[in-house]
């Protein structure tokens, strides 16, 4: 279910509502730098204030009644920064390694990922650390020019760039509520990577064994 950008936040509320998961997408734009305690460097671009309102609800509903929650490329930075992490404005300031040479690129750098992570199982490699072995996953694809600095509280980091370091996939600590977030897109290279497939999967059975529970906190105020 699309959820619309310009809808009222009891719109918003209602339509989330009635769904059973909920998928952070990417997007152009960066994520406002005063929600992290920051200014805004030249490089970084605008904010769009109406996908972070959105957002900020879906991401609510998500927690409040332990819905599973997946996070792509900005949707993970979305959700990092809403958990009172911060970000990396402009990766080239600090690395060397393209993490943007554009959509059409599905192996820009590798990624390692922790052992014994929840990311790890998704993949079907949960005792070692590993790096993703199949094609067009090894080397994942890469459209970002920032990530995540410090993890938001209650997020694990469960992957990194095995070139320099950058944060590649965080997730919840808890095993009966599915939170995950990747730097990458994996809808990019679903045909293609069996690992994109796993994610997508692992969502989308975690979408469909959940069942509402106590809402922790009302969305409409």
């Amino acid at each position: 279910m699309p959820i619309p950008l310009d809808g009222s936040r009891a719109t918003v509320a209602r339509l989330v509502g009635g769904c059973a998961g909920v998928l952070l997408p990417g997007s152009p734009a960066d994520a406002d730098p005063r929600k992290y305690g920051a200014t805004a460097l030249t490089e970084t671009a605008a904010p769009d204030p109406a996908r972070e309102a959105v957002d900020q609800v879906l991401l609510e509903d998500a927690y409040s009644r332990r819905k599973p929650l997946f996070g792509i490329c900005f949707g993970l930075q979305m959700l990092n920064v809403w958990r009172g992490g911060t970000l990396v404005q402009h990766l080239p300031l600090v690395s060397s390694i393209d993490h943007d040479p554009g959509p059409g690129i599905l192996s820009a750098h590798s990624v390692r990922v922790k052992a014994g992570s929840k990311l790890a199982a998704v993949l079907g490699r949960p005792d070692d650390l590993v790096s993703i072995t199949e094609p067009a996953a090894t080397v994942v694809n890469s459209s970002h020019h920032q990530a995540i600095d410090v993890p938001g509280e209650g997020l694990l980091v469960s992957a990194r760039c095995a070139e320099d370091g950058t944060i590649e996939a965080v997730e919840g600590p808890n095993e009966d509520h599915f939170v995950l977030g990747v730097q990458w897109h994996p809808e990019r290279s679903f045909d293609a990577s069996e690992a994109s497939r796993h994610l997508f999967h692992a969502f989308v059975n975690a979408s469909a064994r959940y069942r509402p529970g106590a809402i922790l906190k009302s969305l409409v105020l």
